[in-house]
Parts: C-alpha cells; sequence; structure tokens
C-alpha cells in the first residue's frame, strides 16, 4: 500500500476505521485484544439471561445450563452479561447483580463456598469454620449483596469428586435456589448436563441451551463476516464464502474461540507483512496450530 494513497475501508464496521489507521504496533495490540462478536446462538443464550435475571422472586426458580465444547464461547457470553451489569457500589456495602465462580477443580463443598465468598471481596480461612457457619455467611452475604444470578462456571468438576461429593454439590445446588430464591446458570462441557440429569429435581429446574460445534453454512458466513468487518485491516478480507468457511472452520475444529485465534494470528501477519487482508497467504504465514496439531507436537515431545 502506497504512503498517502486513499484507503478505502468500507469494507470496515465503522467502529474499526479509527484503529485500521493507526501504527502497525498498535494494530497488533488491538487485534490480540478480547472482542465481543454477536451471533444467533450468543444472542439468544443474552436473552434468556435477561430473562432469568428480570424474573421475579418465587419459591422454584428456573435455571439455565450452557453447554458446549471447550473453547466455544461460553465463558465469553458469561463475561458479556457481566459487564452489561457490573457490582453497584453504596456508601455501606457493594450490589452484586450477577455473582460468578468457578466449580474446584477438585471439588468440595466448603471450598465451593469459599470461592463464593471470595467473589463477594469477603475470604474467610476455610479452617476457621464450620461447614455451618460458612453456609450461613454465604447466604446471608449473597442477601445483603443483592445477588439475583448466580453463575457456576466448570461445572462440569463435580463429577471429579466421589459419588457422594456429587451428590452434596447436588443438594447444595438445590440448597442455593430454594434459599436465595435466584436463578442459578451452570456453565460447562456435556459432563455438567450429565452431572445435572442425575438428579431428576434438577433436571426440571435446569433449562439446557446448547453451543453446538460450527459447520459451514449461513450462520457460519455471518459470523466470518463479522470478522472480516471487525479487524483493522485496510483491505477486504474474503473468508465468508463456502470454500473458505470449510477450510477455517475445519482448521479449528468448530470452535469459535479457535476460530478467533487463528483470524487473529492470520490478521497480525497481514498486518506485519503489509498483505493487510486475511487471505490463503496470510493464512499460511499465522502462527496458528490447531488443537489436535497442538496435542501431537506435544506427544512428539514426551517420547
Amino acid at each position: 500500500m502506497v504512503i498517502g494513497e486513499p484507503v478505502d475501508l468500507s469494507h470496515l464496521h465503522p467502529s474499526a476505521h479509527r484503529i485500521a489507521m493507526l501504527p502497525a504496533t498498535e494494530r497488533v495490540r488491538h487485534v490480540r485484544a478480547d472482542r465481543w462478536i454477536g451471533y444467533t446462538r450468543a444472542t439468544e443464550a443474552l436473552a434468556q439471561l435477561e430473562d432469568l435475571l428480570t424474573m421475579p422472586s418465587k419459591q422454584r426458580m428456573p435455571n439455565l445450563l450452557l453447554i458446549g465444547p471447550t473453547n466455544n464461547g461460553k465463558s465469553m457470553i458469561i463475561e458479556k452479561f457481566r459487564r452489561d451489569h457490573p457490582p453497584i457500589s453504596h456508601n455501606d456495602h457493594e450490589e452484586i447483580p450477577v455473582l460468578a465462580v468457578q466449580m474446584p477443580s477438585e471439588p468440595s463443598v466448603l471450598r465451593f463456598y469459599v470461592g463464593l465468598l471470595t467473589a463477594m471481596g469477603a475470604p474467610v480461612r476455610a479452617r476457621a469454620r464450620r461447614l455451618a457457619d460458612v453456609e450461613e455467611l454465604v447466604v446471608r452475604l449473597c442477601r445483603a449483596c443483592g445477588v439475583r444470578m448466580l453463575v457456576i462456571d466448570e461445572l462440569h468438576n463435580v463429577l471429579g469428586g466421589r459419588s457422594n461429593t456429587q451428590r452434596e454439590f447436588l443438594n447444595l445446588l438445590r440448597f442455593l435456589g430454594n434459599s436465595l430464591r435466584i436463578p442459578l446458570v451452570g456453565v460447562g462441557i456435556r459432563d455438567a448436563y450429565l452431572a445435572i440429569r442425575s438428579d431428576d429435581q434438577l433436571e426440571n429446574r435446569f433449562a439446557p441451551l446448547a453451543l453446538p460445534r460450527w459447520e459451514p453454512g449461513e450462520e457460519a458466513y455471518a459470523l466470518l463476516a463479522s470478522f472480516a468487518a471487525a479487524l483493522p485491516l485496510r483491505r477486504p478480507s474474503p473468508i465468508a464464502d463456502q470454500e473458505m468457511a470449510r477450510y477455517l472452520l475445519t482448521r479449528c475444529e468448530g470452535t469459535i474461540g479457535e476460530l478467533s485465534a487463528l483470524l487473529a494470528d492470520a490478521a497480525v501477519a497481514a498486518i506485519e507483512t503489509g498483505e493487510e487482508a486475511i487471505n490463503q497467504r496470510t493464512l499460511l504465514l499465522a502462527e496458528y496450530a490447531g488443537p489436535t496439531e497442538r496435542r501431537r507436537s506435544f506427544e512428539r515431545e514426551l517420547t
């Protein structure tokens, strides 16, 4: 691209115009940052979360189970929803509409409760309290902080515990829902659904919403077009057609997180080489390696 030559940025979303004219180092930094790309299933998930958050309190609150493969946008949806409903600071306390916590990798009820307290800014020494005391404190603080929704990420970790521990957690979910009268949102891979399904009462309360792997089709083409319009490149990127969608989705194995990483690496290559578009050349130059390729490379190093 010739310096001083007029640049046509009509292929970009208006919000990306200014960024596209920044120096290369600043554009690379922008490309590497997280970004929200809306699509139909994500919009549906956000709408369901909004409905749950605004639902009047009642004895049996409905819940949601957000299920999908690893790196397929679940956490991004939850983070977007949390940003839309941030904590509100008052003079004497903080209001937390959406409280999110991650299920411990080695689950225990006490560790989970301590995680909730930490998320509310009230860490405690777990050994200094009995389980009943911690449980009472969690419920009291959730009410004091105005928690209106509890999000539990990595819910499938429940299955990492012994059968009696799994039962304790399922009872815990039922207890929190009944005591606080707020909706619970479970987030995880398919195993999270298997955990909930093992309890008839919980299965009836949790409505599943799946985020399946992406396949070529109109929705995928629209998603790729959104990426092309958001990445600050000075030439159009021809990625939103059937042939390119099939190539990209195969290479990233059908998850939006991997797709975002692949396109970011290709966009960096496009900026650094002056190509200014994601095309066959910059995709070959991209440093990206897919999940299977990374796994095989690691396994080779072990042998």
